[in-house]
């Protein structure tokens, strides 16, 4: 029996490299940013770990069931090509996928500072999926190995 993306990524002897390693693409992407969107970028997510230092983590922990389920379709779509590839050629789909599941978030956010951050930088959130998707779909396919 073939075991899914999702049952991988959730495995519990994985769960926290997983974790940790898309805190690392998150981090990474921010890092990447230039400009004054860049600055912008930045100073939000500065702003939200300074709420709670681990407050990034818990929330990929939180979200990473209905991440991985609203990319499986999109893992098994991709057939041989790498993940990233296939994700960024599908890119509306997979950041209107993973948009989804933060947008459930932030309507029920345990932080009003932190959905107050984030509704701010809502309007270009796409476009930042959309640049991560490379990144992600790496990281994704080397975890699900």
């Amino acid at each position: 029996m073939s075991t899914t993306l999702t049952e991988t990524l959730l495995a519990p002897t994985r769960r926290d490299t997983v974790v940790d390693t898309l805190v690392g693409v998150i981090d990474a992407e921010v890092a990447g940013k230039r400009g004054v969107g860049g600055a912008i970028i930045k100073t939000a997510y500065g702003a939200v770990k300074k709420v709670n230092d681990g407050v990034v983590r818990r929330a990929v922990d939180g979200m990473l069931p209905d991440a991985a389920s609203s990319l499986h379709p999109l893992w098994d779509a991709r057939g041989d090509q790498a993940f990233a590839s296939y994700l960024t050629a599908h890119g509306d789909q997979a950041a209107d996928a993973l948009l989804a599941v933060s947008d459930t978030r932030a309507a029920n956010p345990r932080h009003a500072a932190i959905a107050t951050v984030y509704n701010g930088v809502r309007p270009k959130a796409k476009q930042l999926v959309m640049e991560a998707l490379p990144r992600l779909g790496a990281a994704i396919e080397t975890l699900a190995s």
